[in-house]
């Protein structure tokens, strides 16, 4: 019989199945029921002696981000079992962003709940977690951060792209695109569905730089996965190789006793936002992000963030700032051509999952090699970070604004406020022939923040108004207290914190109202005086949204706004570490 490493490690931790038993006022016969009952499942002792690995499957049929899911988990357990442990797969919560309605974001905090608990109630040394789509890779890594194990993050990767008529296509720029051109009535209702069809022409998270490609890439900085884990396409056999790694990484981790904790540190938030910065990342990453710390007890600087924006470039040549996929951001090296690019920028010293540094790993990545998908700190394509932080009087908690997609012909805009009250009202008038409206006009819609929706929906990104679409408007400055989509783009005012719904400034916003928006000043204004903003305010008394039972209560009593990630305030950690990043 060969030798296997000792565990638990000596000393009086329990570990393995001995782990979290159940109550039943004798430990020992706890034990002896678990174990029974696992054995039901075919398993040997010898099995059950070894580090459990739990493994977190959010497949489903209403997930095609995640359609390769069961490849991934038989992967993950190959790696588990060559490294000599226990793989142990259980479902939580998946969440897809075009199959949940109101928003995904409003199930991203219980779906955080779920993991966590489903991790702290299970008996495991270590834990595998499979994510891809927008709302689930945070959702996992919150509920991780809470739960304190051992964590390693598996992401299930982009899709492939398509092509029509000889033009490469993915999702979702491209969506957005094509169906901005059809209500142009620059292409019929024929191509417009053949297009449909090719779009997304494989499983996987969409195929350009949003939210899903952007969290992927921040899991990898945080060092909350293996080398090379964010870029392979989700039907490669790159992907798999990952997949293998990160359940032998997990057994290690298991042994080392490595938590999240040691991983997750002011330093890693760090580098994740310098890449955020460098990738022209979608504008939910820094939400998800200030969840993920506030879990942790960090709080998230936005104007440090701004700062540390202006000093660091977008190098990554992807849509929607760029013109590339994802694929070729994979091709070209990954995040390994990338980090190796923003070295001097770098906390090089920040703990992976691998139990090496991040300057350690870049290092074992090797020389880059020629490759026009990142570019070099010398010669970017954007010269300041891809999201800029504004503040007013509109916004004195802050707003943002991803510069990298916008029209520069916009940024520096003063504008007649057309004003929408809420989602409803924006879909029934904005179309409308006799919509009051100018391309000139500065678009305003309230009452779609965190608990005015509820749950922040991604419908900051306002549609141009089809008479103005039709008469070739492309792009105008819209601001919202909502989100969009990182695959998103235009010159679009975002996160207005504090929302309409409490009582924000943007709640008192009237049509005809001069707004002034200048980037470079990191400004967004509204050009009425104080007292009218303080009258208008008295005339119109908010009332803050409220529910009677179930989620709904929960979400709307307990929410935060964006600058403290839209998590639930019971869910932040007590004690509280610092900010980040240090100014």
């Amino acid at each position: 019989m060969t030798d296997k490493p000792a565990f638990p490690p000596p000393d009086d931790t329990p570990a393995g199945l001995r782990k979290g038993l159940t109550h039943y006022g004798d430990s020992g016969f706890s034990l002896f029921l678990r174990k029974a009952f696992i054995k039901g499942a075919g398993y040997t002792d010898d099995a059950l002696e070894r580090p459990v690995i739990g493994i977190v499957d959010t497949g489903s049929a209403y997930n095609p981000c995640h359609g390769n899911a069961p490849q991934l988990i038989e992967a993950v357990k190959r790696g588990v079992m060559l490294a000599g442990g226990l793989p142990m797969d259980f479902p939580t919560i998946s969440i897809h962003e075009s199959f949940s309605q109101p928003t995904s974001m409003y199930l991203r905090n219980l779906m955080s709940i779920d993991t966590e608990e489903m991790i702290r109630a299970q008996p495991m040394d270590a834990v595998v977690l499979i994510g891809g789509c927008d709302k689930t890779v945070p959702a996992q890594l919150m509920g991780a951060a809470s739960a304190g194990i051992p964590a390693i993050q598996l992401i299930t990767g982009s899709m492939l792209t398509g092509s029509h008529r000889s033009e490469r296509v993915g999702a979702c720029t491209d969506c957005r695109r094509y169906w901005g051109r059809f209500r142009a009535e620059e292409i019929d209702e024929h191509e417009v569905a053949a297009v449909n069809n090719q779009l997304v022409a494989s499983v996987g998270t969409c195929s350009v730089m949003g939210t899903a490609s952007t969290m992927a890439c921040l899991a990898e900085a945080l060092g909350m996965t293996v080398p090379g884990g964010a870029s392979p396409p989700a039907v490669t056999a790159d992907r798999m190789r990952i997949a293998e790694l990160t359940g032998t990484h997990a057994v290690r981790m298991a042994h080392a006793r490595l938590t999240v904790d040691q991983v997750l540190t002011a330093k890693a938030f760090e580098n994740a936002m310098r890449v955020l910065l460098a990738i022209g990342g979608s504008t939910n990453g820094i939400v998800h992000l200030s969840a993920i710390a506030g879990r942790l007890g960090f709080e998230v600087d936005l104007q440090a963030l701004d700062r540390m924006g202006r000093e660091t470039p977008v190098l990554l040549d992807l849509k929607p700032s760029g013109q590339h996929y994802m694929e070729d951001f994979h091709k070209a090296g990954g995040m390994a051509t990338l980090l190796r690019e923003l070295k001097p920028l770098l906390h090089l010293d920040a703990l992976t999952v691998t139990g090496r540094t991040l300057g350690e790993e870049i290092e074992a990545a090797g020389p880059g090699f020629t490759q026009d998908v990142v570019r070099p700190l010398d010669r970017p394509i954007y010269p300041q970070g891809g999201i800029a932080v504004l503040r007013g009087n509109l916004a004195p908690g802050g707003a943002i604004i991803k510069q990298s997609a916008a029209d520069a012909k916009l940024m520096e805009h003063t504008g007649r406020a057309v004003v929408f009250e809420n989602a409803e009202e924006l879909a029934r008038r904005i179309d409308a022939d006799d919509l009051d409206v100018t391309a000139d006009d500065i678009l305003v819609l309230k009452n779609i923040g965190p608990k005015g929706a509820p749950g922040m929906p991604e419908a900051g990104y306002i549609p141009i108004p089809k008479k103005l679409a039709r008469a070739g408007v492309k792009d105008m400055v819209r601001i919202s207290d909502g989100r969009m989509s990182g695959t998103a783009f235009g010159t679009i005012v975002l996160h207005v914190t504090p929302e309409s719904a409490i009582g924000g400034p943007l709640a008192h916003v009237r049509n005809g109202d001069a707004i002034r928006l200048s980037v470079a000043q990191r400004e967004i204004s509204l050009l009425v005086s104080d007292e009218e903003l303080a009258r208008r305010a008295t005339e119109q008394p908010v009332n803050v949204p409220s529910a009677e039972r179930g989620y709904l209560k929960l979400f709307l009593q307990t929410v935060t706004q964006a600058d403290q990630g839209v998590d639930f305030d019971f869910l932040r950690a007590a004690s509280h570490r610092g900010t980040i990043p240090k100014a």
